[in-house]
C-alpha cells in the first residue's frame, strides 16, 4: 500500500512511456501497479519460450563449435611430424575413430544462428529491449515520446512483415529447386521454415 507521499501509477498494457523500474519521475514518488491483459500475458510467455528455445540452440551451436576448433586442432597435432614419428599407430587409430572437425559445422552454425536471432526478437521487441539512442528524447515531452514511440513500432512492423514475405518466398524458391547444403545435404529451405516459425 503507498504512502501518504506516494500517489499509485496503474501500468496497463497500452501504457507506454513509463519505465516500470522507475519509481520516481518529476519528484514525485509513484508506486506502480501492472495490470496487464490475458493476450499480453500469452505473448509474453510465448517470446520468453521462443527465447529459450533460440537460447538452447544457441547453446548447442557453441558447444559444437567449441568441439569442432578442438577437433580440427586435435587432428593437426596427430597429423603432424612430431606425433606421426612417436607415435604413428596411435596417430592413425585417433584420426581413424574421427577426430577431427564436425562436418559441416558452418552450415549447422549458419542456419542455427539465424533461427536463434529470430527466436529472440519476440522477447525483445515485447520488452522494448532495442538498442535506442535517447540523447535527444529524454527531453521530449511523454507525448512526443508516446508519438515517437508509436512510430518506431509501425516501421518495426511494416519492417518484420517485408521480412517474413522474402523469408517465405525465399523458401518457396529453395523448396521448389530443391536446394540442398554442401556438406550435410539436408535442404536449405529448413533453415527457411525455422526462421518463419
Amino acid at each position: 500500500s503507498p504512502d501518504a507521499d506516494q500517489q499509485v501509477l496503474r501500468v496497463t498494457s497500452d501504457t507506454t512511456g513509463i519505465d516500470r523500474g522507475d519509481t520516481r519521475r518529476h519528484g514525485q514518488t509513484y508506486v506502480v501497479e501492472d495490470r496487464v491483459s490475458g493476450m499480453h500475458k500469452f505473448m509474453m510467455g510465448l517470446a520468453r519460450f521462443m527465447a529459450v528455445i533460440g537460447g538452447i540452440v544457441l547453446t548447442f551451436l557453441i558447444v559444437l563449435t567449441c568441439v569442432s576448433i578442438a577437433g580440427r586442432l586435435l587432428n593437426g597435432v596427430f597429423h603432424g611430424d612430431f606425433l606421426q614419428s612417436l607415435a604413428p599407430g596411435f596417430s592413425a587409430w585417433m584420426i581413424e575413430i574421427g577426430v577431427g572437425p564436425v562436418n559441416g559445422d558452418f552450415e549447422l552454425v549458419e542456419s542455427g544462428v539465424a533461427f536463434a536471432i529470430f527466436a529472440f526478437l519476440p522477447l525483445c521487441q515485447i520488452t522494448s529491449g532495442h538498442c535506442s539512442v535517447d540523447l535527444l528524447t529524454n527531453n521530449f515531452p511523454a507525448g512526443v515520446n508516446r508519438f515517437l514511440r508509436m512510430i518506431t513500432e509501425v516501421v518495426f512492423s511494416a519492417v518484420l512483415i517485408l521480412i517474413a514475405w522474402k523469408l517465405y518466398d525465399g523458401m518457396s524458391s529453395k523448396m521448389r529447386y530443391g536446394e540442398t547444403t554442401f556438406l550435410l545435404q539436408f535442404p536449405i529451405w529448413w533453415a527457411y521454415a525455422a526462421c518463419l516459425f
